[in-house]
């Protein structure tokens, strides 16, 4: 593993909760927060940073500048949580994080929306059917 480690959706809210250091990073599409929702950390004094680890147009070759916009350096030393959509883009997110000298870095297993079911229905697991706290993406975020 290139990155420090995988958590589920609750130890990943648990520890940007528990931890004043800790940021949280969306890196679904601009259309997946908008079609979606977005994760809602207002109850905890936090905010989710939103950073599309792949634009319309192919990879973010933004990524990095945009993650050192939330104010996060090589380092510090501060914990950096990503999320996806179900878990894999968000693990190339947390990768090229810690190479880059940020971090820790971790994965949110699940995602945001979850694995799919045998309908190809994201009915089986992520944040939002954990119930962790969810909201509608507005364009000033």
């Amino acid at each position: 593993m290139t990155y420090a480690g995988d958590l589920t959706p609750q130890q990943a809210y648990d520890l940007v909760k528990d931890n004043p250091d800790a940021i949280f990073v969306d890196v679904r599409t601009v259309g997946e927060w908008q079609q979606i929702g977005v994760p809602d950390l207002t109850s905890i004094n936090k905010d989710v940073h939103f950073i599309e680890w792949v634009t319309a147009f192919g990879p973010n070759t933004q990524f990095l500048s945009q993650l050192a916009e939330t104010g996060v350096k090589p380092g510090d030393n501060r914990p950096i949580v990503f999320i996806c959509r179900a878990g894999n883009r968000s693990i190339g997110a947390a990768t090229i994080a810690t190479e880059e000298g940020y971090g820790p870095a971790y994965n949110v297993l699940e995602g945001f929306e979850g694995d799919t079911d045998e309908y190809g229905q994201r009915t089986v697991n992520g944040w939002k059917l954990r119930g962790l706290p969810s909201t509608s993406f507005t364009s000033g975020e």
